[in-house]
């Protein structure tokens, strides 16, 4: 099936993001799951079929007013055939593998043709699929299907993107197509930031930790692993990418750690994500990702526990070529000292927010969001709810 028609023409995309079952081939547009009434007044589905005018896979204004159908004739609530579209019946086939029952023919007012195909088809599903809903008003045409990318298709998903399509931000989310990006450890914001980057266009998501997903990872993550996934100890890269991997034909997974002998697998990265709290592999990350001229982010927690309640900061920090000798200054490479930060106190929506902060920042750098301040540095205070922007390029 192809689906460049319906992406290059404005009223076949209209009709899919308003969630048609739409196929267009050998020159027709196919509409499914179209529900009607027929004569035993029975509620059936059949395939609206419309000839299309098609120049360079784009939709021209129709140039026939009549539709075919594949199915029973629609009929009335009362099993009567719904005149005022009756044309013709008998099977014929219109194109290979376009076989129809029933012709139809309903002129539009009052210039006698449809201004586009988003027009043409709304106006027969609504003639045909009327009597039906009025049986069962939840009945609808409009079945939101599973949409996949041609096989060919360069394609980051596994289906296709209609949220930015519904939105109209395609070409604004066309920005965030990296080639590499990478996530240095898989802890609770990291695998929080791969939630959130699993859902653009990214080519590929490298993944990189070498510890197993055990139970307590499971309240600080996204997603819901079963008793029996918690028993297979499977490696945190592993676990992650079956999960993701049903969305995103991207990930890659790396079961390790990140260290001197592997760190050059870093370079040719269109920019890493650095969510690790160890000072020396962290400090050895940075200086490689300095070296190879590669932007990135990392992301702190710090929470304490006092007077039975907990507090701290969420920290973002960022180093592009544009502005680098902050880090130094904001961010710590020795190892955490003792108390509860040595305790390693996270929550899952404090995770999920840190990596929030974090993918914002990246799609400010990348033309998604605009960036008005320019902050190299925020941090989050949950017991003020403040948040501070610092460290801006000159």
């Amino acid at each position: 099936m192809s689906q460049r028609p319906i992406s290059r023409s404005a009223d076949l995309k209209r009709l899919r993001d308003e969630g048609y079952d739409l196929e267009v081939r050998s020159g027709c547009l196919l509409v499914k799951d179209v529900p009607y009434v027929n004569s035993r007044r029975e509620v059936q589905r059949g395939i609206l079929v419309i000839k299309l005018v098609l120049a360079d896979d784009q939709t021209g204004r129709p140039d026939t007013h009549q539709a075919y159908f594949s199915g029973d004739h629609p009929c009335n609530e009362d099993g009567t055939e719904i005149d005022k579209i009756k044309h013709g019946s008998g099977a014929n086939s219109l194109a290979e593998g376009v076989v129809v029952n029933h012709s139809f023919s309903a002129k539009p007012k009052p210039n006698d043709s449809y201004p586009d195909y988003y027009a043409q088809v709304t106006t027969y599903v609504a003639i045909i699929s009327g009597p039906a809903r009025r049986i069962d008003s939840a009945l609808t045409a409009r079945t939101f299907p599973v949409i996949e990318p041609e096989k060919e298709s360069e394609e980051p998903f596994n289906y296709i993107d209609t949220a930015s399509s519904r939105a109209e931000i395609v070409s604004v989310t066309k920005k965030l197509a990296l080639g590499k990006v990478a996530i240095a450890g898989l802890g609770g914001t990291g695998s929080y930031v791969l939630d959130l980057l699993a859902k653009t266009p990214i080519k590929e998501i490298h993944l990189y930790d070498g510890d197993i997903f055990f139970q307590h990872n499971a309240f600080r993550s996204p997603s819901a692993p079963s008793g029996d996934e918690l028993r297979a100890r499977l490696p945190k890269t592993t676990y992650f990418k079956s999960v993701y991997g049903k969305m995103h034909r991207g990930i890659v997974d790396h079961p390790v750690y990140l260290d001197a002998a592997n760190a050059d697998e870093l370079r040719g990265m269109d920019f890493v994500f650095v969510c690790v709290d160890k000072g020396n592999p962290k400090k050895l990350m940075v200086e490689k990702l300095e070296e190879f001229n590669i932007p990135f982010t990392d992301v702190g927690m710090g929470i304490q526990l006092s007077d039975n309640a907990l507090g701290g900061i969420l920290r973002v920090t960022t180093s592009t070529v544009q502005m680098r000798d902050h880090f130094q200054t904001r961010v710590s490479f020795g190892e955490a000292p003792g108390g509860d930060y040595d305790r390693n106190i996270q929550i899952a929506d404090l995770n999920a927010l840190n990596a929030a902060l974090a993918v914002i920042k990246w799609k400010k750098l990348f033309g998604f969001y605009r960036d008005l301040k320019s902050e190299h540095h925020s941090q989050f205070s949950i017991d003020t709810n403040l948040l501070l922007n610092e460290d801006r390029p000159q």
